[in-house]
Order: C-alpha cells, then sequence, then structure tokens
C-alpha cells in the first residue's frame, strides 16, 4: 500500500511540474501512446477526375452481320453480333475503333454514356493498324481529351475505360511498359504501346488515357500464345498514329503506304557496325536486302549502302526512317544521303504505294 500511495504521490508532483512549466501542454487529451495521424486528413490517390473528363467520350459499339453458315447443307444465313467500345474524337461525329469489332459488319450502332442510341456510318478502315473510323449525325457530343505535344513515357499510370463483356463502363488501371510506334509503317501488335491495364473482349476500341484524363491510345488487344496462359500485356494504338490514321481515312477513305523495296540494319559507323546499345550513337540503315524490281532497285540502291538522310532529314531508329518513308505520299521523289564504301552520294528514289 505504501508503494502505491507513493507512485500516486510521484504521479500528481510530475503532473503539476508539467502544468508549471508547460502551460499549454494537454496532458489530459493526448494519448500515452500517442495515435500521429489522429485529426489528420488521410492522403487519398485517386483518378476520379480523370475519368470525369474521359469516360463520356468513350462510347459502346455494337454491331450485327449476316453471314452463310457454311455447315449447313441448305443454304441459310445466320446473324453475328459483335461487341467492342469507341472513342468519340471530334464534336462534327467522327468515332475511331478498331478494325476487327466492325469488320463485315452490316449494321452498327452506338450508345453513348447519357443513355443516347445511334446509328452509325463506316467511313474506313485500316487492317494493319486496326483502327476504323465511324461516323454520327449527333449535337452535344463528349469530345475525348487530346494533346498533339503529349509524348506519353514508359511507366506513366494510365486507364483503360471501354464495355468488357458488355457489363457496361469500366476503368481499369496499368502503367505503360513500352511506347510502341507513332508511324504510318506499323507492323503489328509488336510496333504498338503496351501497358498492363487489362483489355477484355468488348474493351477493344476504348479510350486508354493518362491520369489526367488526356487519350494517349486506342485499346486493342491482349497478347495472347495458345500455349501459353499469359497476363499483363495487352496493346493500345498510340494516340499520334491513330490519329494519322484517321485523318487519312476521313479525307480519303483509306490508308496509303510508300516503300522502297528495302530492308535494313541500324548501324553505328561507315564499316556497317550494327547497334548494340539503345545509347549508341545511329550513323544509318545499312541495306541489307533489295527488292527485285523495286523502287531501291530501280534507282540503283544497293546491298551494304548505308542511308544515312532522307529528303536532308536525319533519323534517330530504323524505324522512323521507315515512317518517313511511310508516310510519303506514293510517286513521290526521295533525295537519299547514301554511304557507300565510304563514298557520300545522292540518289533519288520514286516511292511506291505499298500493297499487301
Amino acid at each position: 500500500m505504501f508503494f502505491l500511495l507513493k507512485s500516486i504521490a510521484y504521479g500528481l508532483a510530475l503532473a503539476f511540474v508539467l502544468m508549471l512549466f508547460f502551460p499549454s501542454f494537454n496532458y489530459l487529451s493526448t494519448p500515452l501512446f500517442g495515435n500521429n495521424d489522429a485529426g489528420r486528413e488521410e492522403t487519398v490517390v485517386s483518378y476520379a477526375k480523370a475519368v470525369r473528363r474521359a469516360a463520356s467520350a468513350v462510347v459502346n459499339v455494337y454491331t450485327r452481320s449476316t453471314l452463310v453458315d457454311p455447315r449447313s447443307l441448305r443454304p441459310r444465313t445466320i446473324e453475328r453480333q459483335e461487341l467492342g467500345s469507341g472513342v468519340v474524337m471530334s464534336a462534327q461525329g467522327y468515332i475511331l475503333t478498331n478494325y476487327h469489332v466492325v469488320y463485315g459488319a452490316d449494321h452498327i450502332e452506338i450508345a453513348l454514356q447519357d443513355g443516347r442510341w445511334l446509328e452509325a456510318v463506316l467511313i474506313g478502315q485500316d487492317e494493319l493498324t486496326d483502327l476504323a473510323v465511324l461516323y454520327v449525325q449527333a449535337d452535344n457530343l463528349p469530345v475525348i481529351p487530346q494533346d498533339a505535344e503529349l509524348d506519353p513515357q514508359v511507366g506513366d499510370v494510365v486507364l483503360a475505360i471501354g464495355n468488357p463483356l458488355n457489363l457496361g463502363q469500366t476503368i481499369t488501371q496499368g502503367i505503360i511498359s513500352a511506347n510502341g510506334n507513332t508511324g504510318l509503317s506499323s507492323r503489328g501488335y509488336i510496333d504498338f504501346m503496351r501497358m498492363d491495364a487489362a483489355i477484355n473482349r468488348g474493351n477493344s476500341g476504348g479510350a486508354l488515357v493518362n491520369s489526367n484524363g488526356t487519350l494517349v491510345g486506342i485499346n486493342a488487344a491482349a497478347f495472347q500464345l495458345e500455349s501459353q496462359d499469359i497476363q499483363g500485356i495487352f496493346f493500345a494504338i498510340p494516340y499520334r498514329l491513330a490519329l494519322n490514321v484517321m485523318q487519312k481515312l476521313i479525307k480519303h477513305g483509306k490508308v496509303t503506304r510508300s516503300n522502297l523495296g528495302v530492308s535494313g540494319d541500324a548501324v553505328v559507323n561507315a564499316a556497317g557496325d550494327k547497334l548494340i546499345s539503345s545509347g549508341q550513337r545511329l550513323y544509318g540503315l545499312s541495306i541489307t536486302a533489295v527488292n527485285a524490281n523495286g523502287p531501291a532497285a530501280e534507282a540503283g540502291l544497293q546491298i551494304g549502302d548505308i542511308i544515312q538522310a532522307i529528303d536532308g532529314r536525319q533519323f534517330d531508329t530504323v524505324q522512323q526512317a521507315l515512317n518517313m518513308i511511310a508516310e510519303t505520299e506514293p510517286n513521290t521523289s526521295l533525295a537519299l544521303t547514301v554511304d557507300r564504301s565510304g563514298q557520300q552520294l545522292t540518289i533519288n528514289a520514286i516511292t511506291r504505294e505499298l500493297r499487301r
């Protein structure tokens, strides 16, 4: 008992000293095992603003097509329905979606998030980039935020917006793992932007936006191998490429690409040593194959020639060089700066339309 009273006395004395010398110290409201987060607002990471800016411009795409049933002994038709998403790119009614969503469709409808259903007209499609342009006639269309100067980086947070499995608009989140291609020479998914925001059936053609809600790509597909269960690798067509293709489809109804009929490797010097590190400076494109009767062969280009510039413009990658050629109008003369065994030449080659 004596020890208990002694402890209480020491405690009261200590409290008196604290009150005397530290009058602002509120010993009654200060927890003994302090909760440092008490009274402090928690930090919440949210992409709600980005979703509000972009989601209304992402539409559901529904298609119907009539096919002949090959399994039937008697000719009969069957109706096929497909599901996808689309992105309103302009107030004039142009919508981007995937080629594989609308391919072969007899009837296309889109559903806006405000409840409107509209019949859509197919303006043009490009199988190589898996893009198609639709047109709807309507007022007060929500348009996806866009920035022509935007330069997405590996590691950027992205949100995929679409209508997976027709469950209603859904947002998935991930990061960009590879930037992909931004030119018309794109040759398939391997050149596209890669990310890990989930893309399921129905998401195709939807928007891939950054954390500000600005469009960075059009969702395309998931990477699949029959023999392996692969997760977390999804593809989107980069915004600049999609915009370029859309403008060509609106203007011409198709996308024309040019080629010279050459293949080559990136080299770092006049000797033709291959580029082996991304840190090395590119010297040029060393030609490894020339198509017989192609534009390059007709112009006199040879295997071993190193293309250093195209119409006076240098390039940083082989893909960029191919883009410069692909985006040139067919039947255009290009002045190629060429290193041939140490001798500098200028060779004029006339581009030819690339046909698949």
